[in-house]
């Protein structure tokens, strides 16, 4: 049987645990005088519930919950708070999160000036020789230009200035590129000589001299760098500071409301990690793990890493991404039918080779793995699409891959209903279209970027399952924002972003909570408050399905509820 999640059908029946009578015994946990969203059809709405052990034992009024209370219940009066299944986010990075909280925040910098300071101060704490890294810039978000520039990039002299002993390497916010000083240029051994990359291109000068920027393929000389340095520390060293991303990233989900993150791309070794803390009881947020390995690696150890609802339901690894097809928009990255309107010469990159992901595709029907690949120009996501279907066709016996395509930023029209046809999951970013706004209609011309562009209302009329996240560290974690982005479009700059693509409150919700429950094949177990369904609950401070809409991002995350333990409590 088949489950379309699409605007008619967001709520799904067949997914309802449903409030049969459960005998009255003593609850451990209840959450009473709120408003319960359930996203359960049979009962859409409630007042109270409660939890006993890992699981919902009770959805109802107060009157039929008190029935739950004894003297070793927990009792949490809501005061009209709004209570959602947990919240899921469909797509992050979950080490990478850890590590960007560890590392310089380019974020905030409003131009190139502010970075080379950020860097310098940097410098002043390090040791000669030290790698410098960051995370975060975007040249497009900046309120200048920088000097000189090109493309609209910076280039490397004022960076090497300021740190002429310590090679810096920072990265783009999209993750798709990184930008280098002349130190890390003569350590990774790049010269005006040095051809590009399949997949990327080192960025030039007049003169023919890298100018810094290391565009998709071409940034793994300076990563591969980087980890290497990395790996000259003590094998305890390592562990400890792999642990302490992990902790990291699971505290700023926490805060967030998160309850489970769709981890998009980790080695076997970092899986080897997660396992062991799972054993321990130690990882602070239920992962669903996709691997990111080389197709002959992973022909030599899927099998034996696929796991499901591993340490009390804490790790699941079943599916194959984010192995990236293409780059980013960003980065002129985004692999595109037709040339980019401000940079004519190119159509982006295809990344990882179409062979290479075509393999990828054949190990995961064989070994019962998800897909998950990043197609965010709209040739990335024909390709894709002819990957998926081909191998669908090769398994006539299977009819129930669930796989996805994540970002789906530029979809041809042609292609937009091929999703539904072949059951593909359109994988979103919410904020992308208003973070992106600004500038992406200079990249693609308006004509283009109305009629293919973050198409999210269209993809949800489509009739195909639509699952949201901000792929953090790209973008800040919080829900709230990205449900806000979701419904309104609103850029910073106070215009709207194509409107007619707003998602509704119900659909943005869903997108949270079970839809990427079905997308992780979850359904049984999350994205809804009913009965027998674990107890994985969100508290907000206000009815984000009815305030306001200028009121939405005033909202505070109150609890995050794990396995009916209240992980986090307080606002922001």
């Amino acid at each position: 049987m088949k489950y379309i999640l699409g605007i008619a059908t967001i709520f799904i029946g067949a997914f309802a645990g449903c409030d049969r009578a459960t005998p009255p015994g003593q609850a451990d946990l209840v959450l009473r005088n709120g408003r319960v969203v359930t996203m359960d059809p049979a009962r859409p709405e409630a007042e109270a519930l409660a939890v006993r052990g890992d699981l919902i034992v009770a959805v109802g009024s107060e009157g039929e919950i008190d029935a739950y209370i004894g003297d070793g219940t927990r009792v949490i009066d809501l005061e009209g708070q709004l209570v959602v299944p947990g919240l899921i986010e469909g797509h992050g990075h979950y080490m990478s999160l850890g590590a960007s909280l560890m590392q310089l925040d380019l974020r905030p910098a409003r131009d190139w000036d502010e970075i080379i300071g950020m860097v310098a101060d940097a410098v002043d704490g390090a040791g000669p020789g030290e790698w410098i890294v960051g995370r975060g810039w975007h040249q497009d978000k900046w309120d200048r230009a920088p000097e000189p520039a090109i493309e609209g990039l910076p280039t490397h002299g004022r960076l090497s200035e300021v740190s002429p002993d310590n090679p810096v390497m920072l990265v783009h916010v999209s993750g798709h590129g990184v930008f280098v000083n002349a130190r890390a240029l003569q350590l990774i051994g790049v010269s005006r000589d040095t051809p590009d990359p399949e997949g990327g291109e080192f960025v030039r000068d007049e003169q023919g001299e890298p100018a810094g920027m290391l565009r998709e393929s071409a940034q793994d000389f300076a990563r591969a760098a980087v980890a290497e340095y990395r790996s000259r520390r003590s094998p305890e060293e390592i562990e400890a500071e792999l642990r302490r991303q992990v902790e990291l990233a699971g505290t700023e989900a926490l805060a967030n409301g998160i309850t489970s993150f769709h981890d998009m791309g980790e080695s076997f070794e970092t899986i080897d990690l997660f396992k062991q803390m799972a054993d321990e009881g130690a990882l602070p947020v239920r992962l669903y793990v996709h691997v990111d390995e080389s197709s002959e690696v992973m022909a030599e150890r899927l099998a034996e890493y696929r796991m499901i609802g591993y340490g009390d339901g804490f790790l699941t690894v079943r599916a194959i991404g984010e192995r990236v097809l293409d780059g980013a928009l960003g980065t002129h990255g985004g692999w595109l039918l037709e040339p980019y309107s401000d940079l004519p010469r190119s159509t982006g990159f295809n990344v990882i080779p179409v062979a290479e992901i075509q393999r990828s595709a054949e190990l995961a029907a064989q070994h019962g793995y998800q897909m998950a690949i990043q197609g965010i120009g709209d040739r990335a996501t024909r390709e894709l699409l002819n990957i998926y279907e081909g191998v669908f066709a090769q398994h006539p016996d299977q009819d129930d891959f669930r796989w996805r395509i994540e970002h789906c930023q530029v979809i041809h029209p042609d292609d937009l209903p091929r999703f539904a046809e072949l059951g593909v999951i359109f994988s979103v970013r919410g904020v992308f279209a208003t973070s992106d706004g600004p500038w992406v209609i200079a990249r693609l011309g308006e004509e283009r970027a109305r009629d293919r562009g973050y198409l999210y209302q269209d993809m949800f009329r489509s009739g195909a399952v639509v699952i949201n996240g901000t792929d953090p560290p790209v973008e800040d974690i919080d829900p709230i924002a990205n449900f806000y982005r979701s419904v309104t479009r609103m850029m910073e700059n106070g215009s709207v972003f194509f409107p007619e693509q707003r998602m509704t409150r119900s659909q943005a919700l869903a997108s949270y909570t079970v839809n990427p429950a079905y997308a992780a094949f979850e359904e049984d177990l999350k994205g809804m408050l009913s009965v027998g369904k674990l107890a994985d609950i969100t508290v907000l401070s206000q009815d984000i399905m009815s305030v306001p809409e200028e009121k939405i991002l005033d909202t505070e995350v109150i609890y995050t509820i794990i396995a009916g333990k209240v992980r986090y409590s307080g606002g922001k």
